[in-house]
């Protein structure tokens, strides 16, 4: 038997499977359920979040010989057909291959023919935003007056190149992000069913790669299970794409809030030694930072910080302050901007890297001005050096104002 990726495998077939999408399933359900159905309608959103994925589900809820119902029986000849997208009457179209108006033309052409032999014809045009002005203009009057048996199902990532003409005939569903709970969730059910063993770190980590994506998700999965022998770590991960586990960052971390710069670029050339590639290394050290930020400021939720609370060094913690923790991050995210322009990406790495060793040492322009205005006062009230008065005086000016960064 041939093999099947794991996202088309996984394929969800009902709306009730239709991950981290609850208002588009059950509108869509409602919709079903009180004989409400559109003639058009526009599903966008980000890659691989189920839209698609949720255009086939309608088809299949409108077409099931039980239906239209919420619930299509997959046992029906037609639920099958669609499954294997050999009906007749569910017309897939590629928007950025048949973006012409002559694949307009043919379409207009068809709608006037009634379905094979299911209720509805259903047209699914993805990426539709890849159609021409022309194109998009031509098909207006079929879209807005179709025949009472067809429905059209525009798919797309980028609604606003889509024109107001086309969305104003067409009811609009946005799909959001899933969330990264979602999607290790559904990994770790995915491994339930294939017999894989994961760690939770490792399924964790996929899903937080993956940014939203579920299609992203089983992609990365797939790959990170042929080199893992039905056992996913996240050792074996970190070996294998050249990552930089926390052990290691939180190492690093507090050599670099010990002053010890020799020390970290001993680590650095370590790990740099060891294969991990100096853009990766960039991302990892700056999601650290982020991470601590987080933490000194109450967030403790584990899908945002990447690992719980608890992993992070104490030391690191306790020694840098919000202030100093921003610097860090911005230190990096420049340093990440800088590096694809730079005579050499390792040189720029160290040197931000010795920065991040006198990083205690650093003063943000909010301590500095409180620094200033204090010294001022103290003059001022007579206080400092024997000055017996006021600050002033006709060859004295106001100490300037200094304008700092939100």
């Amino acid at each position: 038997m041939a093999y099947e990726v794991t996202a088309t495998k996984q394929r969800p077939k009902t709306f009730d499977e239709l991950a981290g999408q609850d208002f588009v399933a059950a509108t869509l359900k409602s919709s079903i359920e009180t004989g409400r159905i559109a003639h058009a309608y526009l599903f966008s959103g980000p890659r691989g979040c189920g839209k698609t994925s949720a255009a086939r589900i309608l088809a299949r809820s409108l077409n099931c010989e039980k239906g239209p119902t919420v619930n299509p029986c997959g046992e029906c000849p037609s639920c099958r057909e669609i499954a294997k997208g050999s009906n007749l009457d569910i017309i897939e179209i590629d928007g950025a291959s048949n973006n012409s108006v002559d694949s307009v033309r043919q379409i207009k052409d068809e709608v006037i023919f009634p379905p094979h032999g299911g209720k509805k014809k259903i047209y699914i045009i993805d990426e539709v935003h890849m159609l021409s002005n022309s194109a998009f203009n031509a098909l207006l009057k079929t879209i807005e007056e179709p025949p009472e048996y067809i429905v059209f199902i525009f798919a797309t990532t980028e609604v606003h190149k889509v024109p107001a003409t086309i969305r104003s005939r067409c009811q609009q569903f946005n799909f959001r992000l899933i969330p990264i709970e979602t999607i290790q969730k559904i990994l770790k059910e995915t491994c339930t069913k294939m017999g894989i063993e994961a760690e939770d770190e490792a399924l964790f980590w996929i899903a937080k790669e993956s940014t939203g994506s579920l299609r992203d998700a089983y992609t990365l999965f797939d790959q990170v299970a042929s080199f893992s022998e039905g056992h996913i770590r996240s050792q074996l991960i970190r070996d294998k794409l050249g990552l930089v586990g926390l052990d290691k960052l939180n190492a690093l971390a507090e050599t670099c809030a010990a002053n010890d710069t020799a020390g970290a670029f001993a680590l650095l050339d370590g790990l740099l030694d060891s294969g991990v590639a100096i853009e990766q290394f960039v991302i990892d050290l700056a999601g650290y930072y982020r991470s601590l930020l987080l933490l000194k400021n109450g967030v403790t939720r584990e899908s945002l910080l990447g690992y719980g609370p608890d992993r992070f060094s104490v030391p690191v913690r306790e020694k840098l302050d919000s202030a100093q923790l921003e610097q860090a991050l911005s230190l990096l995210l420049g340093l990440y901007r800088d590096i694809r322009y730079s005579v050499s990406p390792r040189f720029e790495l160290e040197t931000v890297l010795s920065k991040l060793c006198w990083l205690d040492r650093w003063v943000s322009p909010l301590e500095l001005r409180a620094a200033i205005v204090g010294a001022r006062n103290i003059l001022e009230q007579g206080g400092g050096g024997g000055i017996a008065g006021p600050l002033s005086g006709p060859g004295l000016k106001e100490a300037p104002q200094i304008r700092t960064s939100p």
